[in-house]
């Protein structure tokens, strides 16, 4: 009988392990699929390939080999899905661009509720930087909002604020690792950051290419780098550069524009979104290695970057 039993259950034993390897390699198939899926979806928010737009790319590369110095330069167009890439994966100095980073550290403490917005900090004179800062000139013990630091950092670039931003965001490793998580692999703060002191002496603050840098401004543009509302109010608060004699100096002034630049002697640098009228676009250069060193308004980096918006805002509309 329990042999008769055993018979009987056989071919049901024999079509269930069919039925069940079926169904173990059907899962496995969509376990696949959707890893497929998550490595485009990640692909499309940071390192999509778009086709080149090859008449903008021959009028920028005219510009660019006049340059007296290193020079690369990322363009993408929202509209057409068009991007022009020049030396856009190499590494240049981040000068005042770094505070992007140090916004979105923020930013991400603010969303995990570590930090409030209109937090109030105290000031104290150990922490004022070397220059001409606002913030430095605030009295010992003063009370100021978070906001406001925010403010002062990304509107006038006042490193007093930066720096103690910086530090308040979890510091430069902290940083360095949300960067690294968001997909930004070159991307990385150098100051005050530990075993970064050597590349510090190459590159200053930070380091970026001018690729990952307009991605970065893409993802927050586009409400794909932290989410909403956190990658709005960054995109707000980026639209208020008090620096708009360069590259912003040449998009009319009722056109929607988000922008960090970034200056010391050697290297200038700009991102800027724009939300223009037939579409919008995101372009980000940056130099090195300049033979200009002035401060003066016709220095050739500014005046490069100066053409450069004006060609890119003629040609877009």
């Amino acid at each position: 009988m329990l042999q008769q039993s055993f018979s009987s259950a056989f071919p049901y034993q024999i079509q269930n392990f069919f039925a069940t390897s079926k169904s173990i390699r059907f899962f496995f198939r969509l376990f696949i699929i959707t890893m497929l899926v998550s490595i485009c979806l990640n692909k499309t928010a940071i390192g999509q390939s778009f086709s080149t737009d090859k008449k903008l790319t021959a009028e920028l590369q005219s510009y660019l080999k006049k340059f007296h110095g290193q020079a690369g330069i990322y363009v993408y167009s929202f509209q057409h899905h068009k991007q022009v890439a020049i030396e856009a994966d190499t590494l240049f100095p981040t000068a005042s661009m770094v505070k992007v980073p140090i916004l979105i550290a923020l930013m991400d403490k603010i969303k995990a509720g570590e930090l409030q917005y209109h937090q109030t900090f105290t000031y104290y004179d150990s922490l004022a930087y070397p220059g001409v800062d606002m913030l430095a000139s605030f009295k010992n013990g003063e009370k100021i909002e978070l906001s406001k630091l925010i403010l002062l950092m990304l509107s006038l670039s006042d490193n007093t604020a930066s720096l103690w931003l910086q530090a308040i965001a979890g510091g430069g490793t902290r940083i360095n690792n949300l960067m690294d998580s968001l997909g930004f692999t070159q991307t990385r703060v150098n100051s005050r950051t530990p075993g970064r002191e050597a590349i510090r002496l190459q590159y200053g603050w930070g380091q970026t290419t001018p690729y990952e840098m307009a991605m970065i401004l893409k993802r927050i543009a586009s409400g794909t780098l932290l989410g909403q509302p956190y990658d709005d109010k960054m995109l707000r608060l980026l639209s208020r550069n008090y620096w708009d004699e360069e590259a912003l100096s040449q998009i009319p002034a009722n056109v929607f524009v988000a922008s960090k630049n970034g200056a010391v002697d050697a290297s200038r640098s700009e991102v800027l979104y724009v939300n223009g009228k037939k579409g919008s676009y995101i372009f980000c250069i940056c130099t090195n290695h300049n033979t200009d060193q002035s401060w003066e308004t016709n220095n050739e980096a500014w005046e490069l970057s100066r053409n450069i918006s004006k060609l890119l805002w003629e040609y877009y509309h």
